[in-house]
């Protein structure tokens, strides 16, 4: 752990506006009757959003092939595309291919790309959506099609608009499609502290990996956090942050182990965006997973990050950007 007084003080910044908020749940997912994935969840957060007074903006732009082209196999996005893909490619992905599905996809990497760009601007943005990291290359694995945060930090990095990109993982399933496409490119750092007994059983090597036992519990997992993330923070030495933060840590998540409480999940966000605003760096939030039974519970812990997200920026706990006049 890195003792508080080892860490460089940060100058006083002045207070910034609202960052933009994205939600791309307007473009339904379409899915049969009993699907295990809860894709209402989307909704109903950006609706307990909106009731706080907090803007929306519903119309994310569609991530183009040539912006998807910069991660996946040209392969891979003809297959999506145009319905394609094999039996065990969807099988993998676990969602059926429509032309909605192809559109939900696009919307939310795009989401995703304006909300790393708007946080460039602003300091700090977030997508009520993303974080669909066990997408490959070549494939999509565990209900992710195409690797958002893969694209949008590739497209930052082509345009010249950042040189180092940091990817703080929390879901409970380990990053392993992301780990995977940043492999040999140095420009991205990539993080990730997960389950280690939970999908993916076949891990793949992030930068630095925090594999935790099951039924860790808030304070040894709080512990892990605290051990590492400042140092991965120094040794990225990013331009940008994107911060996966999974509902699915919560001990009554279906799909995971870890079996943190709400309070144990606040802590952990939080602490994430203090170690952000200690060395002003930007970031964007994308939400990850969360699958508890009933979803109300993950779209309860969901909201409560987002609100501390906003109240991290307004206690300065942000990037650099235009200060409100």
């Amino acid at each position: 752990m890195i003792a508080d007084q080892c860490r460089r003080p940060s100058p006083p910044r002045k207070a910034r506006a609202v960052p933009r908020v994205f939600s791309s749940d307007r473009f339904e997912l379409p899915l049969p009757p009993g699907h295990r994935f809860p894709a209402r969840k989307y909704g109903m957060l950006r609706e307990r959003v909106q009731a706080d007074g907090t803007a929306v903006d519903l119309e994310p732009p569609s991530a183009s092939r040539a912006q998807l082209g910069r991660v996946h196999t040209e392969g891979y996005l003809e297959r999506v595309f145009t319905g394609a893909l094999e039996k065990n490619e969807a099988r993998r992905i676990g969602l059926p291919w429509s032309p909605a599905m192809l559109e939900r996809s696009r919307r939310s990497t795009g989401a995703t790309v304006a909300s790393c760009e708007r946080a460039l601007i602003d300091g700090a943005s977030l997508y009520l959506a993303g974080g669909t990291h066990h997408a490959f290359a070549d494939r999509g694995e565990g209900f992710c099609v195409f690797n958002d945060v893969a694209v949008a930090a590739r497209e930052l990095l082509a345009a010249g608009r950042v040189g180092r990109v940091c990817v703080v993982d929390l879901d409970v399933h380990q990053g392993n499609g992301t780990a995977v496409i940043f492999a040999d490119d140095p420009r991205v750092f990539t993080f990730s502290l997960h389950g280690a007994g939970n999908y993916p059983f076949h891990k793949t090597r992030s930068d630095v990996d925090v594999a935790l036992p099951d039924r860790t519990g808030d304070l040894a997992y709080l512990q892990a956090l605290d051990a590492h993330l400042d140092a991965v923070l120094d040794r990225a030495e990013p331009d940008l942050v994107v911060y996966i933060a999974g509902a699915d840590v919560y001990a009554g998540d279906r799909l995971g182990r870890l079996s943190l409480t709400p309070d144990g999940i606040a802590a952990r966000d939080r602490r994430v965006f203090a170690a952000l605003g200690r060395r002003a760096l930007p970031w964007a939030m994308v939400m990850g997973g969360g699958y508890a039974q009933p979803i109300e519970e993950t779209v309860s812990i969901q909201h409560r990050t987002v609100r501390i997200a906003l109240e991290s920026v307004a206690n300065g706990n942000h990037g650099a950007g235009p200060p409100v006049s």
